[in-house]
């Protein structure tokens, strides 16, 4: 194992990791989805749904807090499975969770000018061809390409710069989501709530409606796990950093829990039907039906696009960092090791997720929901070898320093490990309402074997480097092992030291 000090700038507060987690989970989810959630469990049992979901990812969540306390270092799922399970099993869940940044980074950038058709009528013009039953426009394709290039250097920029849109956008999310959910008291009916408590007529149907629900929660609260990513650049104490990312889970299950209540209370379970089968956009439709007032339906669209940049910020920054940690261990070429020389980003990887991000939008909506729902898949995949991590490395390291540290870690751990596991496996039965389809296992199968390319290439290259686990150290840890100065050397620097502060004293 290799030591060193971080070449990151520490830059983020405890501010911006929260809003970049935040950000990350609650993107345009919650604006299109709701009315798909209600019918599918009910309001309640929808609401109940997400909750059950968002226990499952508390589990996990506590795992990587403690973790990151304890290994706070760029590349997250990488450090933990490396120093639990060994290069190989390290190199299987990073590559994993980069397929998950990278497709859903390649999503937003569809999602975005398609958002932009419901607040301009007219945006689309200039068709040029249709993909799996999806028409691609010259317009569309423009504004997706400027905006995955706009998005790109941004983060090239510095991770300030990043975390500054987070924040900007972040709060318009939220804005949007309260004055919906408090419009939704004062104007809405409890009565609206009569026959859409609950899907089903029997306790068995009304659970397993629930359960239809939770099962694709999940997707929605992908995102925590950025911040482990970010380590290396968090100014915040160990301990916070944990608690931090737990809050953030905290804030996003109870944010989508109770949009699926206003929107229950605003609208009647035929006015969701019909928004369902109109536009679709069923939560700005209770937004305009909550102020009786069309316009208001607009505010809801732009939360929705804010939180479409939020979630593609969050994992440029995710994504570029879990490359970065690879390369540094020569999983994957050196290349995408180099940092800027001035913003300390790491400028290769943000290149080619942003490259990739701009030629995303040829292939169509269509065809990026398969290869998000794929990387939906590596997210869990990740999730679980991370949760084993956890209950590894209390058993083969049971002193190393925690600052944030889990109470009764067993329980903890097996229940993250069943908890994602479970979601594995329903990726992978047919019918479960979370199964991949066959192209989506054809990205996964696609993404193993370019996966397996780079394993043997790299290995082949690097040779004895191939795998290695740089550990970071501290300033002050890096402080101590440099060699002891000269006394006589000291002497006159503390004097020359003294000197300065006295004739500015006397100046």
């Amino acid at each position: 194992m290799n030591k060193k000090t971080s070449d990151f700038n520490k830059v983020f507060s405890a501010w911006d990791i929260l809003v970049i987690a935040f950000g990350a989970m609650i993107g345009w989810g919650w604006v299109v989805s709701s009315g798909g959630w209600i019918e599918k469990g009910g309001v309640l049992g929808a609401a109940i749904g997400f909750v059950l979901g968002g226990i499952m990812v508390f589990f996990v969540g506590l795992t990587y807090a403690e973790l990151t306390g304890a290994m706070p270092q760029c590349g997250g799922e990488h450090v933990f499975s490396h120093r639990a399970m060994g290069a190989n099993c390290s190199f299987i869940c990073t590559w994993g969770i980069v397929l998950g940044y990278v497709s859903v980074a390649c999503f937003e950038a569809c999602a975005f000018p398609t958002v932009l058709t419901y607040l301009l009528p007219g945006f689309l013009k200039g068709y040029l061809y249709t993909v799996a039953g999806f028409d691609i426009y010259a317009s569309w394709l423009i504004v997706a390409m400027v905006m995955a290039c706009i998005i790109m250097i941004i983060n090239i920029l510095g991770a300030k710069t990043a975390a500054i849109l987070q924040t900007i956008l972040t709060v318009i999310i939220g804005g949007a989501g309260v004055l919906l959910i408090v419009a939704s008291v004062l104007n809405g009916n409890i009565s609206n709530l009569d026959g859409q408590m609950f899907v089903g007529t029997s306790n068995g149907s009304i659970v397993k409606s629930i359960v239809s629900v939770a099962v694709v929660t999940p997707f929605y609260f992908i995102g925590f796990d950025v911040i482990p990513q970010a380590a290396e650049e968090i100014n915040v104490p160990l301990k916070k950093i944990g608690k931090m990312l737990i809050l953030s889970v905290v804030m996003a299950v109870v944010f989508y829990a109770l949009v699926i209540i206003a929107v229950g209370m605003v609208m009647g379970p035929e006015e969701i039907v019909i928004s369902q089968a109109g536009t679709g956009l069923v939560t700005a439709d209770a937004m305009a039906a909550a102020f009786h007032t069309s316009t208001m339906a607009k505010v809801i669209i732009v939360g929705g696009v804010c939180g479409i940049i939020t979630s593609w910020n969050s994992f440029m920054i995710g994504g570029s960092r879990a490359m970065y940690s690879m390369a540094e261990s020569y999983m994957i070429p050196k290349f995408f090791a180099k940092l800027h020389p001035k913003f300390k980003t790491p400028v290769n990887a943000l290149i080619l997720i942003g490259v990739l991000t701009m030629l995303a939008p040829l292939a169509g909506r269509k065809m990026l929901v398969w290869i998000s729902d794929a990387g939906n898949f590596g997210c869990c995949v990740a999730y679980c070898m991370v949760s084993l991590s956890f209950l590894i490395l209390r058993k083969k390291e049971p002193d190393m320093p925690r600052p944030y540290k889990v109470s009764a870690y067993l329980f903890v751990g097996i229940m993250a490990v069943i908890m994602s596991g479970f979601m594995v496996v329903m990726y992978c039965i047919p019918g479960s309402g979370a199964n991949l389809v066959p192209q989506e296992w054809i990205a996964v199968g696609s993404w193993c074997l370019l996966g397996l390319v780079f394993y043997g290439v790299c290995k082949t290259k690097y040779k004895e480097k191939f795998g290695t686990l740089v550990e970071i150290i501290s300033d002050e840890d890096a402080a101590s092992l440099m060699p002891e100065a000269d006394e006589e050397e000291l002497e006159r620097t503390i004097d020359a030291a003294i000197d300065v502060v006295l004739a500015r004293m006397c100046a």
